[in-house]
C-alpha cells in the first residue's frame, strides 16, 4: 500500500551524499575556471594588519571561479578588518583565498 512518503530518498547519509556532491560540484567549477581571490591592491596590507588565530574558525564563503560565484565551507584561517582568508578543501588539496569579510559567515 502506497503511504505517500517517499521511500526513493536516504535521509540517514542525506548530509553526506549533499557534501560530496557540492565537493564534486567545487572541483569541477576549479577544474574550469581560475579562483578569483582578492589582489595585494585591494587587501592593502600595508594599513590593514594581519591576524592570524591557531584554531581557525569554520566558515562559509563566496568564492569566484571565473565569474561563477560558490559558497564554500572552509576555514578563517586569518583577516584583516576588510578581508578573510578561507582555507578550504579542492580537488584533494587545501587551498587558500583571501575574500571580502562581508562574504563571510561563521558556521555555528
Amino acid at each position: 500500500m502506497f503511504d505517500g512518503r517517499n521511500r526513493g530518498t536516504n535521509r540517514r547519509y542525506a548530509a553526506q551524499i549533499d557534501e560530496r556532491m557540492n565537493q564534486k560540484i567545487l572541483d569541477q567549477l576549479a577544474a574550469k575556471y581560475p579562483i578569483q581571490a582578492l589582489t595585494e591592491r585591494e587587501l592593502r596590507f600595508d594599513l590593514h594588519p594581519v591576524t592570524t588565530d591557531p584554531q581557525p574558525r569554520r566558515v562559509r564563503a563566496w568564492v569566484r571561479f571565473g565569474a561563477i560565484a560558490s559558497q564554500i565551507e572552509g576555514d578563517a584561517v586569518a583577516w584583516t578588518p576588510r578581508a578573510v582568508q578561507v582555507k578550504f578543501l579542492l580537488d584533494g588539496k587545501d587551498q587558500r583565498v583571501w575574500v571580502w569579510a562581508s562574504a563571510v559567515d561563521r558556521v555555528e
